[in-house]
């Protein structure tokens, strides 16, 4: 799976991610930090990327677009340190088959993890 982890989360998360077998990049590594959301939408449609972020703006430009990609997985209700961004990120990808990423948004907060497919 591809990955582009956005500007809110530590670059250590696509570290882990690229340990894990699968293929990730920070947003920084490929100087999208300045880049409107918009911009890192269009890049990881074009790239078959999954957006991981904790930036609440994007499902709702998605559900604007009534769009079916990029996937998003979306860290919500506070400050996760990366121990937690990956247990949780790992619980995600336990639980939700890989071929649905590109076509929902994942929710993970503190205490449970959601599931909504695209569009919305």
């Amino acid at each position: 799976m591809r990955f582009l982890v956005d500007m809110p989360l530590s670059p250590m998360l696509a570290d882990w991610l690229n340990r894990q077998g699968h293929e990730a990049v920070h947003a920084l590594q490929v100087g999208l930090d300045r880049s409107s959301d918009d911009a890192i939408l269009a890049r990881a449609s074009a790239e078959g990327q999954v957006i991981v972020t904790a930036d609440l703006d994007y499902p709702r430009l998605l559900a604007l677009a009534g769009a079916k990609g990029p996937g998003l997985i979306l860290f919500r209700g506070g400050n996760y340190s990366e121990a937690e961004s990956i247990g949780r990120l790992s619980a995600a990808l336990d639980r939700i088959a890989e071929r649905e990423l590109p076509h929902s948004i994942v929710v993970i907060e503190k205490r449970r993890i959601r599931q909504r497919h695209l569009p919305i």
